[in-house]
C-alpha cells in the first residue's frame, strides 16, 4: 500500500497524497470549483482532475519537479526559469475567466487591509515599525491601475514543475481569476529575486520592475498574520521576514 503524505494541512484546507494521487480537502466549495474550471480554461499543462466528490477533489501528480522552495536556493537552471515565465505569459493572455481573483481585489479594499495588517504587525509587536514603515512605502506602487489578466493568484515557486527546462504543470488554481499579472511574477520570484531576470526574459514583454518589487513587500504584509495564524513560520531563512529585511 501506498504510505499516506501529508501535503498541507491547516485550519482551511488539507492536501494528502497518495502514490501519484493527491487529495485536496477544501472547507470552502467553491475554491475546489475555481481550481477545475481554472485547469480546464487554462493553456498550460496542469494536473489530470480524477474525480470529486465535495469537498474532495482527487487529481493526478504532474511529471518533474518543483522549481523550488521558497527559504531554499533553487537548483533550476535560467532556462527553466524563463520557460516558467514564458508558461506564465500564456495563462495571463489566455482569455479572461468571469469571475475575480485573489489579485483581483480593488484598489481601496486592499489598501484598508494593507493599513491594517501593517497597524497590527506594529502593535504587536511582530515587526519593528521602522522595517513595516519602510515597507509600506515600497508596496505604494503596487497600488495603481492595472488592465485585468488570468492570474493564477497563489504562484508560488512550489507550484510550478518542470523536466529538462520544460514547464510540466502549474498546480493549485484556487484562487485563480482575473488580476495583476504582475501580482503572478512577483509571487513567483519572491525570496528568489535573483531569478527575477530569467522570468522576464521568458515572459517576453517589459515589465515594471518597481511594481514587482513593491508586490514582493506588499505580499509579505499581507501574510505575515496569516502565516503565524496558520502553523508556518514567516520568519525561516528567506522567507517572508526576510524579504521584507532586504528592502533597503
Amino acid at each position: 500500500m501506498d504510505e499516506v503524505t501529508v501535503v498541507v494541512a491547516h485550519s482551511e484546507r488539507a492536501t494528502l497524497r497518495v502514490g501519484d494521487v493527491f487529495l485536496k480537502a477544501d472547507a470552502d466549495q467553491a475554491r475546489i470549483d475555481v481550481e477545475v474550471e481554472a485547469m480546464a480554461l487554462v493553456p498550460v499543462p496542469t494536473p489530470k482532475v480524477l474525480w470529486r466528490k465535495p469537498p474532495v477533489l482527487a487529481i493526478a501528480a504532474v511529471p518533474g519537479a518543483a522549481l523550488g522552495r521558497l527559504g531554499e536556493p533553487s537548483t533550476a537552471s535560467p532556462a527553466a526559469w524563463a520557460a516558467a515565465g514564458a508558461a506564465i505569459r500564456r495563462v495571463h493572455d489566455a482569455p479572461l475567466p468571469p469571475w475575480p481573483g485573489r489579485s483581483g481585489r480593488g484598489l481601496d479594499e486592499l489598501a484598508a487591509e494593507l493599513d491594517g495588517e501593517c497597524a497590527w504587525l506594529v502593535t504587536n509587536g511582530v515587526l519593528p515599525a521602522g522595517l513595516v514603515a519602510r515597507n509600506r512605502r515600497v508596496a505604494e506602487a503596487a497600488l495603481r491601475p492595472w488592465t485585468p489578466a488570468f492570474t493564477h493568484g497563489d504562484l508560488q515557486i512550489a507550484h510550478v514543475f518542470v523536466d529538462r527546462d520544460e514547464v510540466t504543470g502549474i498546480i493549485d488554481w484556487s484562487e485563480a481569476g482575473r488580476g495583476d499579472a504582475l501580482f503572478d511574477l512577483a509571487t513567483l520570484t519572491l525570496g528568489h529575486q535573483e531569478h527575477l531576470g530569467d522570468v522576464v526574459a521568458g515572459y517576453g514583454t517589459d515589465v515594471d520592475l518597481d511594481v514587482i518589487r513593491a508586490w514582493w513587500s506588499l505580499r509579505s504584509l499581507l501574510g505575515v498574520r496569516w502565516l503565524v495564524e496558520h502553523g508556518f513560520d514567516p520568519t525561516a531563512p528567506g522567507c517572508e521576514v526576510d524579504v521584507l529585511r532586504s528592502v533597503l
